[in-house]
């Protein structure tokens, strides 16, 4: 399983980076060290993702497989629709994956990615001039 890259504000880099790989492609070179990345517009988007029960329910999934939303919960010590809520979440951004689920069957988490790996650079590009901020 890749790392999963996390990152805040880059858009315009991601773009370029996209871009270039797309045109490296395109030429005919061969790309196998594309990692995943998801950017967050801001930091307060990024902190949902490293809340501490978002942290205690992946590093819990990682240790335990649990086998259902249920046995998270039971594994954590927290209600069940919180942690229902909070795996939707991870699930929305695509850090946690569900298995299952069909025809009455629990659904299973399991982590999307074998652990996340944070850039946060302190010196952004301003979106209208591409120049550092300040």
């Amino acid at each position: 399983m890749p790392t999963l890259k996390v990152t805040v504000g880059e858009r315009d880099r991601l773009d370029q980076r996209t871009r270039q790989r797309i045109a490296a492609a395109q030429d005919g070179e061969h790309l196998d060290d594309a990692q995943p990345v998801l950017n967050f517009g801001s930091y307060a988007e990024l902190s949902r993702l490293l809340s501490r029960t978002n942290l205690e329910l992946l590093e819990t999934i990682f240790e335990h497989g649990p086998e259902s939303i249920r046995e998270a919960a039971e594994l954590v010590d927290r209600d069940y629709k919180q942690v229902h809520r909070n795996l939707s979440e991870l699930e929305d951004i695509g850090v946690v994956e569900f298995e299952g689920g069909g025809s009455g069957r629990a659904k299973k988490p399991v982590l999307a990615y074998d652990g996340l790996e944070i850039d946060i650079p302190f010196a952004r590009s301003d979106d209208s001039t591409g120049t550092a901020a300040p």
